[in-house]
């Protein structure tokens, strides 16, 4: 598929993703209301999958499939498949599933369309659209390569941002293993002095869209997988925030993601860099 035809989908695959993002967050909102069971759980006993994650995987799953049939398939609770289209939706049916089960509203269904692979790593594909609705917060974001952000239709652009780091408010996640959060804690310890404050919001997705409103200043988190932060890069990205691994020549990817105001960004990663121990990378 060449550039130019790609760009010409530009304006549907962003309407798709927006349509199916409210349809989907209406439908994870409503099983809300009416009760949440553990259907598993993944990488540790914390890692829960709630049916409301299947069965929101399984509907965009179906939609895609009518809509976009040639289209590839990469979520989160549910197998891959492969694109004939050079198109492949990148889905995470509740991002905050943790949040979602014990009744907090930071969850949201993300929805990115991307060439490339996106279950190569390190990241190999390129993010067209970007789609990340939270039913309980009421904002829907959205983003097309090179076009811009929106919160509710309203465009997004970062504003002044802080002056250096000891203004600015950072964001994080942690692993569901607990091994893995103490190395997570090391390099807390040694960020938490020289920033303004810290906030875990618990949805990487909405830290990302944070970061695009202005409402952080940065955001940092070791070992994401890609339906986490697919479209909520592509979102901070087209507000004018720096998306990048732990160089700010590194792509953002599975080891580490680091997005902020070019304002900070890179004293950040500097200091994540002195930080962090290899064995999160």
């Amino acid at each position: 598929m060449t550039n130019s035809s790609i760009h010409d989908q530009l304006p549907e695959l962003l309407r798709i993703a927006s349509e199916l993002g409210a349809e989907a967050g209406e439908l994870i909102a409503t099983r809300r209301r009416e009760g949440i069971s553990v259907a598993a759980t993944k990488s540790s006993s914390v890692d829960v999958v709630t049916e409301a994650d299947r069965e929101c995987e399984a509907f965009l799953r179906a939609r895609l499939a009518e809509l976009r049939p040639d289209d590839g398939f990469f979520g989160e609770e549910s197998d891959a498949t492969a694109t004939r289209s050079g198109i492949t939706w990148v889905v995470d049916p509740i991002d905050g599933t943790v949040n979602y089960l014990y009744g907090l509203p930071s969850y949201a269904v993300s929805i990115a369309a991307v060439t490339g692979d996106p279950s190569i790593q390190p990241t190999e594909f390129e993010i067209l659209v970007g789609a990340v609705v939270s039913p309980e917060l009421g904002a829907t974001y959205t983003a097309v390569a090179g076009g811009g952000a929106w919160r509710n239709g309203e465009p997004l652009q970062l504003g002044a941002g802080p002056e250096d780091l000891a203004r600015t408010l950072v964001a994080t996640g942690f692993s569901y293993t607990a091994a893995r959060r103490e190395l997570q804690a090391q390099a807390l310890l040694n960020v938490i002095g020289k920033v303004r404050d810290l906030r875990r919001i618990g949805a990487a997705s909405l830290d990302l869209c944070a970061v695009a409103t202005g409402q952080i200043d940065a955001y940092y988190e070791f070992g994401l997988s890609q339906w986490d932060w697919a479209a909520g890069a592509l979102i901070a990205k087209e507000a004018g925030a720096s998306v990048s691994g732990l160089d700010l020549e590194q792509r953002e990817g599975r080891s580490s993601l680091v997005a902020g105001h070019p304002r900070i960004a890179a004293q950040l990663v500097d200091l994540l860099s002195e930080v962090t121990p290899q064995d999160l990378l």
